[in-house]
């Protein structure tokens, strides 16, 4: 089955929605992450400022062009231990799930974020406490998405609190919704401490989470001074015909939405990911 493969709109920053579909299509792309305060020139805060007439707008002038949006980003910090602040995340997040099918869309992700309110990481990230905060809020946002027929998209950052594939099922199994699903992006499960596991991690991604994978991240990485930094598609070391492999097997059609892209690079990234899933 053909790939079906897109971008995050705001790595063309913020543009006009009209030259943002032009962008996207010029390239062939069908599908785009769409976070509005990082694409919508004027639009730098979302909290009390969406509606529906907004979300049919995106949504119309996209399809315009041939274009769905495959994920409407919301990133917050599930972790954020000051809760008024914790709140705040939480009700932009609910904000989304609500309108998410005005914008044509099912899916709204975030990572599950850290203990420091920045989003840094923090040592005890890792431990019980974390995860429990965590559970609770994205058991919140299940029970929103359960009432509007939308779904949340949970990424696992292996600095974050979610941070590995068994961390992931835990949490799927303990929220018990099918309204929560999984966006899979494998450079985000990687440090420069496993990096030379990768194929183990992956396997383990896709043996762990397969049914419930609803997007897949393609970006890739590079260990460079004991360091592993994201670069574009192609230009790494990720294990890419092992990666597509396993995807074209458990989901088949499933929209891949390149990360870290370059503008002025972008099509070479496009022609690297279409050809490393055919020759998967």
């Amino acid at each position: 089955m053909q790939i079906h493969v897109g971008v995050r709109a705001h790595d063309f920053g913020k543009i006009p929605l009209e030259r943002l579909a032009e962008e996207v299509a010029a390239h062939g792309l069908c599908c785009v992450q769409f976070a509005a305060p990082k694409s919508i020139p004027g639009l730098d805060d979302d909290a009390g400022r969406l509606s529906p007439g907004l979300a049919l707008h995106v949504r119309d002038t996209l399809a315009a062009r041939g274009i769905h949006i495959a994920v409407l980003g919301c990133y917050i910090n599930l972790g954020d231990p000051e809760e008024k602040s914790r709140r705040h995340h939480l009700a932009r997040f609910k904000a989304y799930l609500r309108l998410a099918r005005d914008f044509g869309c099912s899916l709204v992700g975030t990572e599950t974020g850290s203990l420091n309110a920045d989003f840094s990481f923090h040592p005890e990230n890792h431990g019980e406490a974390a995860y429990q905060r965590v559970l609770a809020g994205v058991r919140e946002l299940a029970r929103e998405a359960e009432r509007f027929g939308s779904t949340v998209a949970i990424e696992a950052v292996e600095r974050y609190i979610i941070h590995d594939p068994r961390g992931l099922r835990r949490l799927l199994d303990d929220v018990d919704s099918p309204n929560i699903q999984v966006i899979l992006d494998p450079v985000n499960l990687l440090n420069a401490a496993n990096l030379h596991r990768q194929d183990e991690i992956i396997e383990e991604a896709f043996a762990l989470l397969g049914e419930r994978i609803a997007v897949l991240h393609a970006k890739d990485a590079i260990l460079t001074d004991g360091v592993l930094k994201s670069v574009p598609a192609g230009q790494g070391q990720l294990n890419f015909p092992l990666f597509f492999r396993l995807a074209k097997k458990h989901k088949p059609g499933i929209d891949v939405l390149l990360e870290d892209t370059q503008p002025a690079t972008l099509q070479q990234t496009v022609d690297f990911v279409r050809g490393a899933w055919n020759e998967a």
